[in-house]
């Protein structure tokens, strides 16, 4: 088995999960959200519906990512 070269220890909270939590939470909560959003838009162009996409997925991926965050870090802190 060859040697680790490297090794890490964190301190605090683990942002490498959080990214990842936040990416998928943000595709399986977002893609819904969306589409459902959309049904009572007009979009009539392709670029009225990607711009729209584009707004709304945005503010998922905010407060998903703050709320994940938020989650690793009272959970950091309570161990």
């Amino acid at each position: 088995m060859p040697e680790r070269v490297e090794t890490t220890s964190p301190d605090g909270v683990d942002y490498g999960w959080v990214m990842q939590t936040t990416f998928v939470a943000t595709i399986v909560i977002g893609a819904p959200v969306v589409a459902g959003l959309s049904t009572t838009a007009t979009l009539p162009t392709w670029s009225s519906r990607a711009e729209f996409a584009i707004r709304v997925g945005a503010l998922v991926w905010l407060l998903t990512a703050i709320t994940v965050f938020a989650y690793a870090k009272r959970k950091h802190d309570q161990e």
